[in-house]
């Protein structure tokens, strides 16, 4: 069974967990990362280093990063800290963009930037296995519909991570 790190900005919980949510239904991995709005308010209130630790201990033991981008995830500094600890630790790295899924107005957002693309890291997709670091295929959760392949990008994640 493969474990899972989603990363994601805290303001996108509430489609966040819709994609927790069937992935919970799936069953066939574990997942770390996700957290409900009264957690992610605590979260917020703590200092720097307890964020830190706390991204750690959900990290740990995973073997695969999963990017889920919002509007303004691209922006989010603690996605781009557990980007780099993904990095460091040698996860796959996927993207999955849910500005498509409804909100609990059952509104859309727009397309936010891709955090893998952003300084730090511009990585691009590629197929090449002879970089330093293999990132990254990048999907839609509504217009690929992840609720049937997401098992599928995560496993080609953790192939292109040698993991």
């Amino acid at each position: 069974m493969r474990h899972v790190f989603f990363s994601f900005d805290w303001d996108d919980v509430w489609r966040v967990n819709q994609v927790r949510n069937s992935w919970v239904a799936k069953g066939s991995y574990t997942a770390a990362g996700f957290v409900d709005s009264a957690d992610i308010e605590t979260l917020k209130r703590s200092t720097d280093q307890s964020i830190k630790n706390w991204i750690g201990r959900q990290m740990d033991g995973t073997s695969v990063t999963c990017v889920l981008i919002g509007s303004y995830t691209a922006d989010s500094r603690w996605v781009k800290y557990e980007i780099e600890q993904s990095i460091e630790k040698g996860n796959g790295l996927l993207g999955v963009y849910i500005h498509n899924v409804k909100d609990r107005h059952r509104w859309t957002s727009t397309k936010g930037a891709n955090p893998f693309e952003q300084p730090p890291f511009n990585f691009i997709p590629t197929t090449n296995t002879n970089l330093v670091y293999p990132c990254c295929s990048y999907y839609d959760w509504v217009n690929n519909d992840g609720y049937q392949n997401l098992g599928n990008w995560i496993e080609k994640a953790a192939r292109q991570a040698g993991r």
